[in-house]
């Protein structure tokens, strides 16, 4: 296909990347139930979702500050390689069946997380010289290797070897792939020459090894955050408030009353992510519990499908999302040119509809489609996963382009920032929430055990349809106030088209048509690309893209 071979190498790292981080992120919340808490009834359910909403908040929250890492001491190489070898060590921790233990191997593969991701998507980058034609295709090839390997993860750790040997294999499985991601690095060294290498003056192995005492340091920390969620919410809830007073005060001094409309714009929008990220993250916990306890089998037997055999629901989004990202880039340009394409605050508000509808079918299913023990037919599951895929693909697209456009120039690295921190508070919502689904009546660890019943998810998933559906009438119904306080950024394709001779900024030079050449508006080209990279995965390299870093 024409493109460098160290391509097919990253390809090969992220996509085993992927794979042990889904993999384990398959198994985790229902492990820890049975493991850790077993002796809480159904009030284990409730626990592990805590454990989970942490770990997840604290995956986004740290992620952040790896790019800095990467272009100021190690070098984005020794910083991948860095980051691979303390998740491996994470995940390998993880077989120890001891709680604090189990604690110490999340923090690592936090730390080790923040270390890779946001670097090794700035290498593919590195890999072609500006205007390169094979640069686009070289993105997508990249986002298939991830998206592949979320998809398959939970077929493996969870699916077959936690229903044939226990979930606690699935961890191991997951090791071995960050051991195989490892391999690949290793390999690729030499096809990537001095790409992605520190200056000269940075190559001493002294800072390698003094940052791996920072991401220990920092691994300390996140086990005391993991250990103490209620310390962990309060923090998230204090930095958020905090930057959104900042945000306030720059626009306040700026002395410019368009960009304050801008600010606060950003941040009601912030608070739209945040909302609809806190309901569909309950796919990891809350869903995954349902699905285990209260869902016929997709196959096999009982026995085997709350063995592991449920972890197969894992693999829908990024099945979907493979499925459908290219019909939405598709559908965003032909409604632009029937002046049908909705504003960014209507695709926030369809985002949230559509993920609250995927609640409502559940709650149908449980009134009207249980069989004789109770349970109700996977493929409402199955369809309740698709209204949160394509949910997602409205929504999350847009929102870093939405970022960097409102922000300040000056001011668009904090702001991105706000967004990942947005996404961190709702995983750790999405926590609280999952562990009131699933069996718990209070809050925090203080969670009083309860009889984790079908009405109870109902209950609770009827909530969340409220909640995401008067939420997202609410903005389709603010949306002209909004727009009128983004005073005039909307979707690129109607940018282009009222002024063509607009600046596309460096984010869109770089990455036009990426898919079989398709003739469509640079931004859907951008909004497909983070889409492959599903969920938010791709967001870290779209601020590094943005900020001039590749």
């Amino acid at each position: 296909m024409g493109h460098p071979k160290a391509l097919w190498q990253l390809f090969n790292i992220e996509m085993w990347e992927r794979f042990a981080y889904y993999g384990m992120r398959a198994v985790l919340a229902v492990y820890v139930a049975t493991t850790f808490f077993a002796h809480l009834g159904a009030g284990a359910n409730a626990e592990a979702s805590l454990v989970y909403g942490g770990y997840t908040a604290l995956v986004y929250a740290t992620g952040i500050a790896g790019g800095y890492v990467a272009d100021k001491i190690l070098g984005y190489q020794r910083s991948i390689l860095l980051g691979a070898i303390i998740m491996a060590a994470g995940l390998f921790v993880l077989l120890i069946e001891d709680l604090n233990w189990f604690l110490v191997g999340l923090a690592l593969i936090v730390s080790g997380n923040g270390l890779f991701k946001p670097n090794i998507s700035t290498m593919i980058g590195k890999l072609y010289a500006p205007g390169d034609i094979r640069r686009d295709s070289g993105f997508t090839i990249f986002y298939m290797g991830i998206n592949l390997g979320a998809m398959i993860a939970p077929i493996v750790t969870a699916s077959w070897i936690g229903a044939t040997w226990g979930l606690k294999w699935g961890f191991f499985a997951a090791g071995i792939g960050m051991i195989l991601s490892t391999l690949f690095l290793e390999v690729a060294k030499k096809s990537l020459g001095h790409v992605g290498l520190p200056d000269k003056d940075k190559e001493g192995w002294g800072r390698f090894f003094a940052v791996g005492a920072g991401a220990i340091v920092l691994a300390g920390v996140v086990y005391f955050l993991l250990s103490e969620s209620t310390i962990l919410g309060y923090l998230l809830i204090t930095i958020m408030l905090g930057l959104i007073l900042y945000f306030v005060v720059a626009g306040i001094r700026s002395k410019n009353k368009v960009q304050l409309h801008r600010y606060i714009a950003m941040l009601i929008l912030f608070a739209a992510n945040a909302c609809f990220w806190a309901l569909f993250e309950q796919a990891g916990s809350s869903l995954n519990f349902f699905a285990r306890e209260f869902v016929t089998p997709m196959y096999g037997s009982m026995e085997t499908w709350q063995a592991g055999g449920f972890g197969i629901f894992q693999s829908l989004n990024p099945l979907y999302i493979l499925i459908f990202a290219p019909l939405f880039a598709m559908l965003w340009p032909k409604l632009d040119k029937m002046n049908m394409n909705p504003s960014i605050p209507r695709k926030f508000a369809l985002g949230l509809i559509q993920v609250a509808l995927g609640f409502y079918l559940l709650v149908f299913a449980i009134s009207n489609m249980q069989n004789a023990a109770g349970l109700v037919p996977w493929i409402f599951l199955a369809l309740c996963y698709l209204l949160h895929t394509t949910g997602e693909l409205c929504l999350s697209p847009i929102g870093l382009s939405m970022v960097t456009k409102l922000a300040d120039e000056k001011e668009v690295g904090l702001a991105m920032g706000g967004w990942f921190l947005s996404i961190a508070m709702a995983q750790y919502v999405a926590g609280l929430i999952a562990a009131l689904a699933s069996g718990g009546t209070g809050g925090g660890h203080g969670i009083e055990p309860a009889a984790a019943t079908i009405t109870q998810y109902s209950g609770v998933y009827m909530q969340l349809f409220w909640i995401g559906l008067g939420v997202g009438i609410a903005y389709l119904v603010l949306a002209p106030a909004i727009n009128k306080l983004m005073h005039g950024v909307k979707s690129y394709a109607k940018q282009h088209k009222e002024n063509p001779g607009i600046d596309r900024g460096f984010f869109f030079q770089v990455l036009p048509n990426p898919i079989c050449k398709m003739q469509i508006p640079v931004e859907t080209c951008y909004n497909l690309l983070t889409i492959l990279a599903f969920e938010c995965k791709g967001h870290l390299l779209c601020s590094k893209i943005q900020s001039g870093s590749i």
